[in-house]
């Protein structure tokens, strides 16, 4: 045994290791609803010992094992209840003490599996959470500031899913393959903007949601290196995450991307997904992912707002609204519109695309900025008060709120794209 001291210190192994602990167990034996039963009691099991025993010398081992040992109680209990052997074939269960471990990164198996085309959206990105990422449901549910009983409920339906759907955990085939990785990319795409953006709630950033999707996505790029779009993924979140530092003031308010201090964004994350992106535009076919990354790499790597390619920006976002049209788009596409051609132009885009986006409330926001913009003060005021109304994230509301306390002044730098 080694000392591992504080308690700090055993949780954040734990998380480390569930993961590959569930691939292992679900590998062996199946049954992924049983399997991950078994490994959080055993998980909380180490989490009772280990402070008080230390950590074994193969801790990944120690769980396997007295996981494969829960797995064996809950499938006799199973077998004894429904008074039939499991799956019905006939056979017993292997014997957890000497069935070998092989030591192998199944993560990717077991991210396609959380991701399973049987689960809703929200389904899919609660069991990735739990399952891959190592978070329990309390943190789950903080995190997306949903009640806990939800999230558990959430969880145990997606596993009774995944078990009546027969999916077993094996890879995809080829066929699949290509539908699966969009679900997965999908739902780490959307862990990840949560977490820069909430929602909703009282802080702007959920930086465990949004490192924990940029962690999940480095492990996808490793084991899928010749994916143009796994590569725009990550490319997307690094340029997007290196403004982080400089979107808030000391107390959390908003701080929008035109009045950033850039020099408070991170160097080495910009450097590194614009030498993805780099690498990847020439040698894949081009994806929205990618495209949206093109669009942060041009943000980023202007000096300053003065000297951004909006021409540049705004074919950009010519290309992703034939990959992927939406109102988040659609907007983001106006503003570009407006910075190129003038605000009444943008204003006039908008009033033409505004049927396809009722029910954003980013429409009045957009609007304001530009009525300012165009020299519309009163309006302006109007439309900003309006959008406060509907922001449901408060850091959101507040900015809003302020500027249509500033409007009566002079035009305000508004809301440009993903700040």
């Amino acid at each position: 045994m080694t000392s591992f001291h504080p308690d700090r210190r055993v949780e954040e192994l734990l998380r480390e290791l569930a993961p590959a602990v569930l691939a292992a167990v679900a590998r062996r034996h199946q049954g992924f609803d049983m399997c991950e039963d078994a490994v959080q009691e055993a998980l909380m099991v180490a989490a009772a010992r280990w402070p008080v025993d230390g950590v074994p010398g193969n801790p990944k081992g120690w769980l396997v094992t007295v996981a494969s040992r829960r797995w064996i109680e809950i499938w006799r209990s199973e077998a004894a209840r429904h008074r039939r052997e499991r799956a019905g074939d006939g056979t017993t269960a292997p014997d957890a003490a000497s069935a070998p471990t092989r030591d192998r990164d199944d993560s990717l198996t077991l991210l396609f599996l959380c991701c399973h085309p049987a689960l809703t959206l929200v389904s899919q990105v609660a069991l990735t959470l739990r399952a891959v990422g190592g978070l329990t449901t309390s943190e789950i549910a903080r995190g997306l500031l949903v009640p806990e009983s939800t999230i558990a409920q959430r969880i145990t339906r997606a596993k009774a899913r995944i078990r009546d759907s027969g999916a077993r955990f094996t890879m995809p085939d080829d066929a699949q393959r290509p539908a699966r990785l969009a679900a997965v990319l999908r739902v780490l795409y959307l862990v990840f903007n949560e977490g820069y953006t909430a929602t909703s709630g009282a802080r702007l950033h959920r930086v465990e949601l949004s490192a924990e999707a940029i962690r999940l996505t480095r492990q996808l790029r490793a084991a899928l290196p010749g994916e143009g779009e796994v590569a725009g993924l990550l490319a997307l979140m690094l340029l997007t995450d290196a403004r982080r530092a400089a979107r808030t003031t000391v107390a959390g308010g908003l701080i929008p991307l035109p009045e950033q201090d850039r020099g408070r964004w991170d160097p080495a994350l910009i450097a590194e997904g614009s030498a993805l992106l780099t690498g990847t535009l020439p040698t894949s076919t081009m994806g929205p992912y990618q495209v949206q990354a093109a669009i942060a790499a041009v943000h980023d790597e202007a000096p300053s707002v003065a000297d951004t390619d909006w021409p540049q920006i705004l074919g950009l976002y010519d290309i992703l609204l034939t990959m992927a049209p939406g109102p988040m788009v659609t907007l983001n596409r106006i503003v570009a519109v407006a910075m190129v051609h003038g605000p009444e132009m943008g204003l006039q885009a908008l009033h033409l695309a505004e049927p396809a986006l009722v029910g954003q409330h980013r429409i009045a926001a957009v609007r304001a900025h530009l009525l300012d913009l165009a020299g519309h003060p009163d309006q302006a005021r109007e439309q900003y008060e309006l959008a406060a109304r509907t922001a449901l994230n408060l850091p959101e509301r507040r900015y809003l709120e302020a500027r249509a306390g500033l409007t009566a002044g002079q035009p305000t730098s508004g809301i440009h794209h993903r700040s």
